[in-house]
């Protein structure tokens, strides 16, 4: 028997990284001496079982998936209703969530990217915009339930608002405006040293926290519910307000222990500031630009990020601190108040990142706690 020859059969061997056919497909290429020319004549298509070799080696070395072996269409269904929203034909295997919404706001431009929220089961967390299609647990037709996450705003213009607003509602106080504290304070200052202290400070932190915010935070996640904006803003300039009117009044009474009671709690505010931002600058850099990276954020040379030895959110450590020390500097009840407030708040949020941190870093450093070292 001859085997077929010539540059196409060579070719096609080539294809499959043999110079000859192997032993099974050798029964279906055998033919007599006199019935087949030694070479096989141009355009002959190749007998069945190698055509079949053929494709599954290109599956094999190029990756791509078997035939019906990957969802190539995507239902969206109302989370609430079950209602059908939008039926999505031949999707590319690859194509992550955040194509999938994209192509879903074609049909529903009303629910732009930001506010939709996908899930493999109603109830079920959201899918991440990263999340690629063909490695989510879904059969020949993926079935993604919708929820609407409401009007999304970005969350460099809340942390804008929500700062911006305390730091001109306390000078408003400092300077006493008219219809404040009587005509005859309009425009007049206080006689206490720790008075001004306090303003320096309250505006430096504010300051602060909005060049943080242009200049040095990454957000995971670019945009929040609209509604919030109004929750949050409520509760920081709210606070404001009055811990300003305090402060700024006329008949405000300096703190009991006199200087050495401002020194020390300006101290304690100045350290917690510096280790606060210094904390910020190391989370930065764990993310580069443009990405969703998370690591296990390590001490640095810096001594102030040292406390990442002990707690997993410093950066809330730090915080409480320094309006700790702001509330012994002013000895006023509605910033012992907003401390405590913010404390609570703040320990609820890293609870939360601890958690995750547990458990999506098996080597995560078991002395750590979220808050407070050793208690909380």
């Amino acid at each position: 028997a001859l085997e077929p020859c010539g540059p196409e059969a060579a070719e096609a061997w080539a294809a499959l990284g043999l110079s000859r056919p192997p032993p099974e497909a050798r029964p279906a290429l055998h033919w007599a001496r006199r019935e087949v020319p030694p070479c096989l004549p141009p355009r002959v298509s190749l007998p069945p079982v190698l055509s079949r070799r053929c494709v599954h080696s290109k599956a094999s070395v190029l990756g791509d998936p078997a035939p019906g072996g990957r969802p190539q269409e995507v239902e969206i269904l109302d989370a609430k209703t079950r209602e059908k929203l939008c039926f999505l034909d031949k999707v590319e295997p690859h194509a992550t969530i955040a194509e999938i919404k994209n192509l879903f706001t074609k049909t529903h431009p009303q629910w732009y990217p930001a506010r939709q929220s996908l899930r493999l089961d109603p109830k079920g967390k959201s899918l991440k915009d990263e999340d690629v299609l063909q490695k989510l647990p879904v059969g020949t037709t993926a079935t993604l339930y919708f929820r609407d996450l409401g009007a999304q705003i970005s969350w460099v213009t809340v942390f804008l608002t929500e700062y911006a607003g305390p730091l001109f509602i306390y000078l408003l106080f400092y300077f006493r405006v008219p219809f404040i504290y009587g005509h005859k304070y309009d425009f007049t200052s206080s006689r206490h040293t720790v008075v001004h202290l306090a303003c320096i400070c309250h505006s430096f932190h504010y300051i602060k926290r909005l060049l943080e915010t242009l200049f040095v935070h990454r957000f995971s996640h670019g945009t929040m519910p609209l509604r919030n904006i109004f929750k949050n803003c409520t509760y920081y300039w709210g606070f404001a307000a009055w811990m300003a009117y305090y402060i700024n009044h006329p008949l405000y009474t300096p703190p009991t222990y006199g200087a050495q009671q401002v020194k020390l709690a300006l101290a304690i505010f100045v350290i917690c500031q510096l280790g606060n931002f210094s904390i910020h600058m190391a989370l930065r850099d764990l993310r580069p630009a443009g990405s969703k990276t998370r690591k296990i954020p390590y001490p640095t040379k810096n001594p102030f990020t040292w406390l990442f030895l002990l707690v997993s959110c410093p950066n809330y450590t730090y915080e409480v601190g320094s309006w700790i020390g702001f509330a012994i500097m002013t000895q006023c009840l509605p910033v012992a108040l907003f401390s405590l407030v913010g404390f609570t708040q703040m320990t609820i949020w890293a609870k939360g990142k601890h958690r995750s941190y547990l458990k999506e870093f098996r080597d995560y450093p078991p002395l750590r706690m979220p808050i407070i070292p050793f208690l909380l």
